[in-house]
């Protein structure tokens, strides 16, 4: 929409000194000529923008200008408040909600009582929020990061360029480009240890951002047929979602999935206890016995 699109031009140009027509145009993927139009319709509208011809020229808008609250309705300032507490949450401060008392002052009052709490924090707050305060630094300043990395696979030391720290799948993780491995990786922060900012800056490479993959990861390794109780339905549809399970006439749930690996398929089948049934392929339900017994071993010694 044409009104979406002056608002985020707006918003563009009051945290750039001076951006480019081309610029805008790519970033809102309309040609220049559209942009040239929606600056010619902000300024009907009274907002000062100026542009400048030449090779240091582009669009910019007068240095005191202050957007007009009113351009936010209410619920528009709940769900920005909602979001800000959600990184006090993490960060263990009340730096954000500080923020937006500064942004709306004397309506802060009016909107301060929200419907929406989102909490970000783990059982530990701080075990991951310092973390995310060094990562922050370090992908502002383009400085490299190195830390100790736990996985299935065992340790590894890791030297990573950091470029964003995400939200996803319940648990915080960083997307980097790991120097060791000369791939982009993801990694979970309470995975991490010793974790250290370098003085070794590092250039932006392009093409950089994360694009979102799903959890179920159908390239996976490890295919079984499992059978749920019933009465696990509740921790089923937590783990795996409902577009993939099928009931069967006494309401036991079945479903076929994927693991990356064994051991962690393994894992993920002894927090159900009793409540679920590896069905296929029989050399699963063979190696999944065998496991158990190691375990059993382990406490019929005394």
């Amino acid at each position: 929409m044409k009104i979406d699109r002056l608002i985020g031009i707006l918003s563009v140009l009051l945290q750039r000194d001076m951006v480019s027509a081309p610029y805008l145009a790519e970033k809102f993927e309309v040609s220049r000529r559209t942009i040239h139009r929606d600056v010619e319709a902000l300024c009907m509208a009274g907002i000062p923008i100026a542009t400048r011809q030449g090779a240091n020229g582009g669009i910019s808008i007068m240095e005191d200008y202050k957007i007009d609250r009113t351009l936010l309705t209410n619920s528009d300032m709940q769900d920005i408040l909602a979001g800000l507490r959600s990184l006090d949450s993490v960060s263990g401060t009340n730096r954000y909600q500080c923020l937006m008392e500064k942004f709306a002052k004397n309506e802060y009052e009016k909107i301060a009582d929200s419907h929406i709490v989102v909490d970000l924090s783990g059982w530990d707050k701080s075990f991951v929020s310092e973390k995310i305060e060094l990562l922050k630094q370090a992908i502002e300043k383009h400085l490299k990061v190195t830390f100790q990395y736990s996985s299935p696979i065992g340790e590894s030391e890791r030297e990573v360029e950091p470029y964003q720290i995400m939200f996803q799948w319940s648990n915080w993780y960083l997307w980097a480009f790991c120097v060791i491995r000369q791939d982009y990786r993801m990694f979970k922060l309470t995975r991490m240890t010793e974790l250290k900012c370098t003085d070794e800056t590092f250039a932006k490479r392009e093409n950089a951002g994360y694009i979102r993959q799903d959890y179920w990861d159908a390239s996976g390794d490890v295919k079984a047929v499992i059978k749920f109780d019933k009465s696990s339905r509740w921790k089923v549809i937590d783990d795996f979602g409902t577009e993939r399970l099928h009931y069967d006439d006494n309401g036991d749930l079945w479903l076929s999935y994927v693991w990356v690996s064994k051991e962690s398929f393994f894992y993920h089948m002894l927090s159900f206890g009793d409540k679920a049934e590896i069905v296929e392929p029989a050399e699963f339900r063979n190696e999944f016995c065998d496991f158990v017994k190691k375990i059993l071993i382990k406490y019929n010694k005394t």
